[in-house]
């Protein structure tokens, strides 16, 4: 069972980008490990709890749709770097852990062990933010995060480049 609970965050792309840009995201908006830390406890904490709601059968409505949203949230805030005040950024990653937590609550399989399930993905998620955390470290403190050689922020870039990319011609953003 607790194998079953490693590789379930893994097999889907959405709890894989999510479980990596909340660390990836810490880390590049706090200037040392000790300070980036409190946003994946965060998210670990509430997964947690989450999960527990739904072996309990708790259901939120639109769980599907608010784990989307985190995607989309969390891709905005790692493009943009915006730093968030420490209670912030533990309110907003512990509130859409609460959705991830109870998808993953409710798709325990039903002839096994919650706490060997619960272990795994819990230390699957540990493992992604982690990852997620050396990788902003070291995107920072190598300058690769840089957009161009003009200083450009990153969100203009991929705006320009996605104006030249549109099948429908070149959409006009500005």
């Amino acid at each position: 069972m607790f194998s079953m609970g490693v590789i379930h965050p893994l097999t889907g792309l959405d709890h894989l980008f999510a479980m990596f840009a909340v660390g990836l995201w810490a880390a590049l908006t706090h200037r040392s490990v000790r300070e980036a830390i409190w946003t994946p406890l965060s998210f670990l904490c509430w997964l947690l709890i989450g999960a527990l709601l739904g072996v309990m059968g708790v259901s939120l409505p639109a769980i599907e749709p608010m784990i989307l949203a985190s995607l989309f949230v969390l891709g905005l805030l790692v493009i943009s770097r915006i730093s968030l005040p420490r209670w912030a950024s533990v309110v907003l990653v512990g509130f859409f852990a609460v959705f991830h937590g109870i998808a993953h609550g409710s798709e325990l399989p039903v002839d096994g062990s919650a706490a060997a399930f619960f272990g795994g993905f819990m230390l699957t998620t540990l493992i992604l933010h982690v990852i997620g955390l050396a990788t902003g470290f070291k995107l920072k403190n190598h300058n690769v995060w840089q957009a161009d050689q003009t200083n450009m922020p990153m969100a203009r870039v991929l705006i320009d480049n996605s104006r030249s990319c549109c099948i429908f011609g070149p959409i006009d953003l500005y």
